[in-house]
């Protein structure tokens, strides 16, 4: 298993556990974690998991493909460490990965 931080924007801390080949999205929604909301279900076609990569993780984590940019469009608050949370498999290599939650999702 995987721990992530999910920080909401509010500052209130998750401290969770994933399973390896899972998605932070999927991850969120195992855990009940607010403000990611998951429309599509994990299918790239909204924005609604998007999160904030903390900037310790961003090579880590590596960039959004073109896909991910393109609905990234759609997000509320985009950053340069923005990527949707459904496009981000977990892995041993984010053991302590922490990502920020927007405000609102778009």
């Amino acid at each position: 298993m995987t721990k992530l931080t999910f920080i909401a924007h509010d500052g209130t801390r998750f401290d969770v556990e994933a399973e390896n080949g899972a998605t932070v999205m999927e991850s969120a929604i195992r855990n009940s974690i607010p403000g990611i909301e998951a429309e599509c279900g994990g299918a790239c076609a909204c924005a609604t998991c998007h999160v904030y990569v903390d900037e310790a993780w961003t090579d880590v984590v590596g960039e959004p493909e073109a896909m991910e940019e393109d609905m990234l469009d759609f997000a509320y608050d985009v950053r340069p460490n923005s990527r949707l949370s459904c496009q981000i498999r977990i892995r041993e290599e984010l053991d302590g990965l922490i990502v920020s939650i927007p405000e609102r999702q778009g």
